[in-house]
């Protein structure tokens, strides 16, 4: 069962599996059960250390960019091996820690990446019989609970110089998936049954002299601006959303954001004017989403329910060059869109006019690491943001900022929280943390 925020409340929607979910305090995919990065718990711890409130940590076999889903009792990651080369998910015990399973496939060829980005930074997402994972040019592949493979899809192969980090989604007997960026994108819906692909939405690729946005900073120098006007591709996992009546599948996508719809992949509507590289998901409340385009690209906001092109009649805003976005998403709460930027700031916008309101700068006494590419999980009134140096910011979700707590557990992490059964967990590149009272 997803669960969509409406102004102040749960709207309940029957969206994961064909019956109930078996526990609202899951954490079945990344940014949780609402796609938002929102969790209707409010007993979160907010106070602990590499040796305080740690229920256990287990030692990973490599670094990752993943972040970690649960379900009941238990924890799922993806993890390539140190010589990433096998991409797999590996399956714990939430009691403990201990790990019940590891199943995955070797993919030796050539997959270009940042070195930044290892395989397997998508996460994986599950309806509580079936998890599915997406190991880019490796395939799509779905495992049952005690880690049987029940099918893999070969979608062809994925080529970007910065890799891939698309999570795979949920919806109904659909699991939707972006594959991108590179040359070969498109979104796609696969059967979570059989393996099947249902439906296939190619990514328009920018026609011959297409406007597709700003080109960076004026400072840069003329090697840099090229090599700027180059960036392309999306990253972001999409969202389905309840609007006008019906169930959208969005989709933040170079130069626009686009909804299909979920049975059919047929486009409901497109809004132009984002900017050419995404990383962060679109962010859904109040009635309206905003999309932020990647470092110094457009952004806009949007009400979804039209028909068609939808610039002039639905489109509430548009930044032509976000000066403080990010690679990790947001929240909209209260009217305000809350945002982590890369650099390790967290910024505040006017919902309704784009306009930023507050920037402050988080970063924990004798941190190596300031910046962050992690999402924002919201818990009552608290945001959490971890930063690449593994502290954990708690800051009231007000429109005046307020800083509860920093928590440092001193191991790098380029991963989101995950929170569940009024626990937190934590992937860093060295193990997987659980975080209790």
């Amino acid at each position: 069962m997803f669960r969509y925020a409406s102004t102040g409340s749960f709207v309940l929607l029957l969206l994961l599996t064909g019956r109930q979910a078996a526990q609202a305090d899951n954490w079945p995919a990344w940014r949780g059960p609402l796609g938002t990065g929102e969790t209707r718990e409010t007993d979160l711890p907010t106070e602990w250390s590499a040796t305080e409130n740690v229920r256990w940590k287990t030692k990973l076999p490599g670094r990752g960019n993943s972040s970690p889903i649960v379900w009941g009792n238990r924890v799922f990651i993806t993890q390539a091996d140190n010589n990433e080369t096998r991409r797999t998910v590996m399956c714990f015990d939430r009691d403990d820690g201990r790990l019940l399973w590891q199943e995955g496939v070797e993919y030796t060829e050539e997959e270009p990446s940042h070195s930044s980005n290892p395989p397997c930074s998508p996460s994986p997402v599950t309806d509580g019989e079936r998890v599915i994972a997406w190991f880019g040019s490796a395939g799509l592949l779905c495992y049952d609970f005690e880690g049987h493979e029940l099918w893999r899809c070969d979608l062809g192969p994925q080529r970007s110089p910065w890799g891939h980090g698309s999570s795979p989604v949920l919806y109904g007997d659909l699991c939707f998936l972006n594959f991108g960026p590179g040359e070969n994108e498109f979104v796609v819906a696969i059967d979570k049954h059989t393996g099947q692909e249902v439906w296939r939405a190619d990514i328009p690729q920018p026609a011959e002299g297409e406007d597709t946005g700003e080109v960076g900073p004026e400072n840069l120098d003329e090697a840099m601006k090229k090599r700027v006007s180059e960036l392309r591709g999306s990253f972001s996992t999409p969202l389905v959303v309840r609007a006008g009546g019906r169930e959208e599948l969005i989709a933040s996508l170079p130069n626009r954001v686009r909804a299909y719809d979920p049975s059919t992949g047929r486009v409901l509507w497109t809004c132009d004017g984002l900017g050419r590289l995404v990383y962060s998901s679109p962010m859904w409340g109040d009635g309206v989403l905003v999309a932020m385009g990647g470092w110094h690209s457009a952004s806009l906001a949007v009400k979804p329910g039209g028909d068609g092109q939808v610039d002039d009649t639905h489109r509430l805003w548009r930044v032509e060059r976000t000066k403080k976005s990010g690679i990790g998403s947001g929240l909209i709460y209260d009217g305000h869109v809350i945002l982590p930027d890369s650099s390790g700031i967290v910024v505040c916008y006017d919902l309704k006019t784009g306009d930023m309101l507050w920037q402050k700068r988080l970063r924990a006494p004798g941190s190596s690491r300031g910046g962050t590419w992690s999402s924002l999980v919201k818990s009552g009134e608290r945001i959490y943001l971890t930063n690449q140096s593994g502290d954990t910011f708690v800051f009231r979700a007000e429109p005046k900022f307020e800083l509860l707590a920093t928590n440092s557990i001193g191991e790098a992490s380029n991963s989101s929280l995950a929170a569940s059964d009024g626990e937190l967990f934590i992937r860093t590149h060295d193990n997987l943390w659980c975080i209790g009272h």
